[in-house]
């Protein structure tokens, strides 16, 4: 009943809200939505006043300029005459700080366009020395245009010193070892060949500013507005909202081609196996998509339109025709007609396989879930928990000794399919602890007593494995129910986000104005059942196993305006009891770990390639002259030659599909290639053959 008052009392307050806002502009209306949205219901809601607009200010400026290559010092004094007026300016509506940084920004653009082009007529001066800093945080704004376009010298100048140095290097390498195939060239060739090359990404890139709109530019002043409040509250255009569902649920309706904007040109870079234009034949990569009709409608010329756009008019409902006037590599142009259908996107669902090594006798079953997907709109789609149990359904007609469960850069999802998925490894019990602004938390717990796998797990993780992953994990670390083996903490995002579909809280006097969008708002923190948040500190692994970024500060403590960590009660709950036969020590697992991997050349090579990683990521500044800035690459290529060691060191694993699938994978010629391409990439898996070593600890 309070729940229900609350947004009843926030409903009326819109209405009259925009009652007195009726003479407004759409943007005016979309801003009040929004900050009585965040500061009715956000976790952390802010208090309007010159500190939020300091730090709005600050954010924003940052992201409408983050390599400082376009704003000069006096812009940003300009602009900063509004760092303490924009809690002023939201409340009434008003947009002087966007529309006033807008213009600047355009013009910078129009004034850089013009001389980027100049500078790339004539060969630069390599013999001279000079420095390139490429950290914006460790430079400052440009006093006036001209130091502004000296600025756009150095860049374009490391820009073209670093393609240039390649090719000499290819074409040096050619000559020594007698490559025909290499056509040897003239320095001065190559010289202005690497500026063209340069010149054409460049104008590749502002082509594409010229299409950006005042729309696209609002999106990121209105969220420098919402990640204030946390790095996760973000306003969703319609466009970016339909992107949201497609990843979350794995599947769209279209015809199933990836598509990317080059030169203008809309072109096809992969058709996805069994969709409809995989299906239908006729598109194929490399293809260029010239105009899109609909039906029996006359096609629009889509050449120069931006990718979003061309993308929106080629999705569309399954059943309906969409007609595409293609231009082939030969040069034949063609009308190909497709009818849409739901595209799945195979490569995000839960998938199995048998895993062998042949100096252990174990029987090992491995899961890979990519997301924690779930079909939030009801359409019949896939469900990742409903998924997992299958595939141990299977997995135990294959007599496994053990399960990996495999959740590396899975950045999470469904909420609800985490709990069940926790469910299928226990009898029941809590999994996770939520709690609001307000009130006392609430636990989210398995009621299903069924035990769906009962025998050993080991669930991996990196520093990208975030959210519901961390939850999964969380939970079966509480509960000792399985070994969490990864490269560090996990990423550290402990809060949950509400969808609000904005168009809600119109009245029908502004029905015209629709659709405003959705609102990704933090309205609650996640906790374990032991009581510490998953926030910032992420999941600890039981088992370390380092990888390239260990030594690189990765997750939710490297982002801005992040909640905080803290902790709350703990609740009751009974260990996992494993069988006596399948009782093991963490502490003993991990010395014997910890012992192979002293031993182990792999290893050792990824820990020292690991600090060489940190050592280049902190440095920032390169020499501008040809000599010098070859000397530097030839001793870093020099010293990754001894890392290229990594993966021929890696002993092959044994990869096998499981007997169930064989019927259905052998049925579907795409299936069989990507199968094969996926068991190629776990043959050499460094992780996954240590992990197998710990499952046969735990035996």
């Amino acid at each position: 009943m309070k729940k229900r008052l609350k947004y009843i009392i926030l409903f009326f307050s819109l209405l009259f809200l925009f009652s007195a806002s009726l003479t407004t502009d759409n943007s005016k209306i979309l801003i009040n939505v929004l900050l009585h949205s965040l500061n009715t219901t956000h976790y952390q809601p802010h208090v309007l006043n010159d500190e939020f607009s300091k730090r709005v200010f600050e954010l924003y400026l940052k992201r409408l300029d983050y390599n400082k290559r376009f704003l000069t010092s006096s812009d940003v004094e300009q602009l900063r005459k509004y760092q303490y007026q924009i809690d002023d300016e939201v409340k009434i509506g008003s947009y002087e700080l966007f529309d006033l940084s807008t213009e600047i920004i355009k013009k910078r653009l129009e004034e850089v366009e013009i001389f980027y082009k100049d500078l790339l007529s004539r060969p630069f001066d390599f013999e001279k020395d000079e420095i390139m800093e490429l950290d914006p945080e460790k430079i400052d704004y440009t006093t006036d245009k001209t130091a502004l376009k000296e600025a756009w010298r150095k860049s374009l100048k490391y820009q073209t010193l670093s393609r240039l140095a390649t090719v000499l290097q290819i074409q040096e390498k050619a000559q020594v070892t007698g490559d025909t195939t290499v056509e040897i060239k003239t320095y001065q060739l190559l010289e202005e060949e690497a500026r063209k090359k340069v010149l054409k990404s460049h104008n590749t890139w502002f082509r594409r500013m010229s299409k950006i709109e005042r729309s696209d530019r609002l999106t990121i002043y209105i969220n420098a507005i919402t990640n204030t409040y946390d790095p996760n509250t973000a306003w969703l255009p319609p466009k970016d909202k339909a992107n949201f569902d497609i990843s979350f649920s794995g599947q769209l309706e279209g015809i199933g081609a990836q598509l990317q904007e080059r030169d203008g040109y809309v072109r096809v870079v992969r058709i996805i196996p069994g969709s409809a234009s995989w299906r239908q034949g006729q598109l194929k990569a490399k293809d260029i998509i010239l105009k899109v009709g609909q039906e029996a409608d006359e096609a629009i010329d889509i050449v120069d339109m931006r990718i979003d756009d061309a993308v929106k008019m080629i999705r569309g409902k399954k059943g309906t025709e969409v007609r595409l006037t293609v231009k082939k590599l030969d040069g034949s142009i063609i009308v190909i007609p497709i009818i849409r259908d739901v595209v799945i996107l195979e490569e995000t669902y839960a998938k199995s396989a048998m895993v062998d090594r042949n100096d252990i006798a174990v029987n090992v079953g491995y899961i890979r879930l990519p997301k924690f997907y779930a079909d939030f709109n009801k359409t019949g789609g896939r469900n990742c928990a409903e998924d997992i149990k299958k595939e141990l359904i299977k997995l135990k007609e294959e007599d496994i000794d053990g399960i990996i469960l495999d959740l590396r850069n899975n950045r999470g999802g469904s909420l609800d399919d985490a709990v069940k998925m926790a469910g299928l490894f226990i009898e029941k019990g809590p999994i996770v602890q939520i709690k609001s602004k307000t009130g006392e938390p609430y636990i989210l717990r398995d009621r299903d007593p069924m035990v769906y796998y009962d025998g050993p797990l080991i669930i991996m993780v990196n520093s990208f494995s975030a959210s519901a992953s961390e939850i999964l994990a969380a939970a079966m670390q509480d509960y000792k129910r399985g070994i969490i083996i990864g490269s560090a903490a996990t990423f550290g995002k402990g809060t949950v986000q509400r969808l609000i579909n904005l168009d809600g809280y119109l009245p029908k006097v502004h029905a015209d104005i629709k659709p405003l969008g959705t609102l990704k708002l933090t309205t609650q923190k996640f906790y374990r059942i032991d009581g510490g948040a998953t926030q910032l500190k992420g999941v600890y692994p039981d088992i370390i196993l380092q990888d390239a970024y260990s030594y690189i500060d990765i997750g939710a403590k490297e982002l801005e305006f992040a909640m905080p960590w803290d902790e709350i009660l703990p609740v009751q709950f009974e260990l996992w009891k494993p069988e006596a036969k399948r009782s093991y020590k963490i502490d003993q697992l991990k010395k014997k770990s910890n012992s192979r991997i002293k031993k182990n050349l792999t290893f050792n090579l990824i820990i020292e390639n690991a600090e060489r990683f940190k050592k280049q990521r902190d440095k920032t500044t390169y020499s501008l002259n040809l000599g010098k800035y070859r000397d530097e690459l030839k001793k870093v290529n020099e010293e990754s030659k001894r890392y290229n060691r990594i993966q021929k060191e890696i002993p092959e694993l044994s990869i096998h599909s499981l007997k169930s699938d064989l019927s259905v994978i052998q049925s579907d010629s795409s299936k069989i290639q990507r199968t094969q391409a996926w068991h190629i990439t776990l043959k050499k898996d460094a992780y996954l053959f240590e992990v197998m070593a710990v499952i046969n600890d735990m035996m």
